[in-house]
Parts: structure tokens; sequence; C-alpha cells
């Protein structure tokens, strides 16, 4: 079972000034999640190396069980300082991508050519493809096999605009992850905020946030096995 897991090289949250980059939950739940049941995992990044972490996600209030494993762990922060070229990769080497969220991802794997060819031949070639929270947002230029936006017509979820709201980046991001899946013609559900919520619509599964991490990550488990 190898599984790819795709983080964000960007750290600049639109011209404010602060740093963003990737959401240390959403990497480090998923990644015990395969650890633990045996699979072989490859971290990768637009420019490789360390991938920047979102200061906001490693603020007290913001570590699990999983991100306070993480800090003890030396071998998992070995991995996430040496993520390999996203352009190095071959889809054929692997069963299944994840991409964890943060506010990053928005604006370089949204648009990262590389990533975009990834995902097309990933699922084209029926293999599951799962991103979370913001994540589902690199999406929004991926087609499907016959040429159509990939998420156009299943089932899909992604950050809310409420949730932007709450952390008040609507005015900051580029776009927001619920309208962009709306106008590809994705079904898009939610739930309330910060709660748990993970769609699955064959070989695509999106979470809606950070706590939809880890049961994104079991769903993609459950599909592997199959």
């Amino acid at each position: 079972m190898n599984i790819l897991m795709v983080l964000t090289s960007h750290d600049q949250l639109g011209d404010t000034g602060k740093k963003t980059g990737f959401w240390l939950e959403e990497f480090a739940a998923p990644y015990y999640v395969f650890k633990d049941a045996g699979a072989t995992l490859t971290l990768a990044s637009p420019k490789g190396g360390q991938p920047p972490l979102d200061p906001k996600s490693d603020e007290p209030d913001s570590q699990t069980e999983a991100t306070k494993r993480f800090k003890q762990d030396a071998d998992a922060q070995k991995a996430l300082a040496n993520t390999v070229k996203l352009d190095s990769i071959s889809a054929a080497d692997f069963d299944a991508v994840f991409y964890p969220g943060g506010h990053g991802p928005l604006w370089d794997l949204a648009e990262d050519t590389t990533s975009i060819k990834l995902i097309e031949t990933l699922f084209a070639a029926g293999k599951p493809v799962v991103a979370v929270c913001h994540a589902p947002g690199v999406l929004r230029h991926v087609k499907a096999p016959d040429g159509s936006l990939l998420v156009k017509g299943k089932s899909v979820t992604g950050f809310t605009n409420t949730e932007e709201a709450a952390v008040q980046l609507t005015d900051i991001v580029p776009f927001l992850v619920e309208d962009e899946l709306k106008n590809a013609g994705g079904n898009y559900s939610k739930v309330g905020d910060w709660q748990p919520y993970v769609v699955s619509a064959g070989n695509l599964i999106t979470g809606q946030n950070p706590a939809s991490s880890e049961p994104a990550a079991e769903a993609l488990l459950k599909l592997l096995k199959k």
C-alpha cells in the first residue's frame, strides 16, 4: 500500500505579510492512520524539502493527539523536512494520493500543472484521490477522463464559507473553497462549522475541515482494502 501525501510549498498569506502553509493536524492525523496501517508513505511538495507550517496550526489550542505524537517523532519530522519534489513523482508508483489542507494549497497546488496532471492520471487509473479542508480547492482545474471538470456531478465537501468567515480570511484567500466546488458543478454539502464530515464519491474523498482529516484517511484505507 503506497500512499502519496502532497503538501503545499506556499507560505505567504496573500499580501497580509503573515505566514501560511499546511495545517499540522491535517498532515499528522492521516500520517499516523496510514503509518499504523502499515502503509508506505511518500511526502511530496512543489519545491521539495520542508513545507511551510501554518503557524496558527502550531498554537496550543490547535493541538491534538496526532500533533503531540508528531512532535515526539523524530522520524516523522525528518520525513516532513525532506519532501521530494512533486515533478519527480510517477503516479504509477502509488495506490492513492492524500492532500492535507491549510491555506497554502489555494495559492500553489490549485494552479500547479504537475499536481493537476497527477490527480488526473491517478483518477483515470481508478486510484483514490483524497483532499481535506482547503485542499479540495486543488481540484478546481482537474478534469475527468471525459474532459469535464472532475468534481462535476460528484458529491464533495470542503472548507465552508462560514468557516472561512470565522477565521476572518474571506477577503484574503484567492477563492472560497465552497464557492469554487459549487461553480465547478460539484454536489457540495456540509455540516456545522468545525464538525467532522467526509464525503465519498467513488474514488474521490473529500473532508470539510481539520476535524475531518482523520476520518477521511480512514475512509481511504477502507477503499484500498476493498
